[in-house]
């Protein structure tokens, strides 16, 4: 008999797509479940069982994997037919990016509900989604562990286990808001490369073999030709798409607020990637800023 865990996912979007086709592929018992037709149409495409409600999803699995835009999605899904229709005991896996307050409200509820709770939101990225590289930072009790990292690690290639309920978003948002301050640092540097005579090429060389080096110049470089397969050299395709970033922006300003954190540089890139997104980028790559910084729109 397989010993493999029965898995319910719930939101087949960019990255939950290529997520639950990964564990389609390992060989897990799987019911999907999305509100779009076309994603549950890309889905059956793939040989994936898919359910017509979300309820379906949960019922008879020992795992319940939610991937949704906000944490409000969460929890009304919670609220309203996940926690209800799942059996005695199950898993609720929460791989959104949402909240630390609502990823606990959400922990709370499952527990109450007499069920298991842990948060696991991601990094990497529609490729890394589909590559199965993703890094995976964990908000779990120690008892679920085992459970939960056979399952994750056929989705990524890194669980990092950060603390308990809730502690999986605290490391996403933080380590988001580096990200967003990293990739405008790392536009202006190359927009100034460009105006001070640089080739790309040239610029990203150094950088990354110096003290500049980071993940959004070494994988996801803003410009065209030094990293192939960074977005820029898909037109900005996404990649992990600005108004998501605006969303982790906002989302780690919430907590630095209620930190009463002093942080500068987390609140200019939130302000600026809200603008970048409201004035036509929200499609584009995260990575795409570098054009209103080059334009001087910001």
């Amino acid at each position: 008999m397989d010993s493999k865990p029965r898995i319910g996912f719930l939101g087949l979007g960019h990255m939950g797509l290529p997520m639950v086709a990964n564990l389609h592929a390992a060989g897990y018992e799987l019911k999907a479940f999305d509100v779009m037709p076309q994603a549950l149409q890309a889905a059956t495409g793939l040989g994936i069982t898919t359910v017509q409600e979300g309820a379906q999803a949960a019922q008879g699995v020992d795992i319940v994997v939610t991937m949704f835009p906000t944490g409000q999605h969460v929890l009304d899904a919670y609220r309203d037919y996940l926690l209800e229709a799942a059996p005695p005991n199950t898993l609720f896996l929460e791989c959104s990016t949402i909240d630390v307050a609502q990823a606990r409200e959400a922990a709370e509820l499952a527990v109450a509900g007499g069920h298991r709770s842990a948060d696991a939101p991601v990094s990497g990225g529609v490729v890394g989604a589909e590559a199965g590289t993703l890094t995976f930072m964990l908000g779990a009790e120690e008892a679920d562990l085992d459970q939960i990292r056979p399952v994750l690690e056929v989705m990524g290639k890194r669980v990092v286990h950060c603390g308990g309920h809730g502690a999986g978003q605290a490391a996403k948002v933080c380590n988001n808001m580096l990200l967003g301050i990293s990739m405008i640092g790392a536009a202006e540097a190359f927009v100034l490369g460009e105006r001070l005579g640089l080739s790309h090429q040239a610029l990203f060389d150094v950088i990354s073999s110096a003290s500049g080096q980071c993940w959004s110049v070494t994988t996801n470089c803003p410009v065209p030709g030094p990293v192939p397969s960074s977005p820029a050299n898909r037109d900005y395709a996404p990649g992990f798409a600005a108004a998501l970033m605006s969303k982790d922006l906002g989302l780690a300003a919430s907590a630095v607020q209620l930190t009463d954190t002093d942080a500068h540089m987390g609140a200019l890139a939130t302000q600026l990637y809200k603008k970048f997104s409201e004035a036509g980028g929200a499609d584009n790559d995260f990575s795409a800023i570098i054009t209103a910084i080059r334009e001087g729109s910001l």
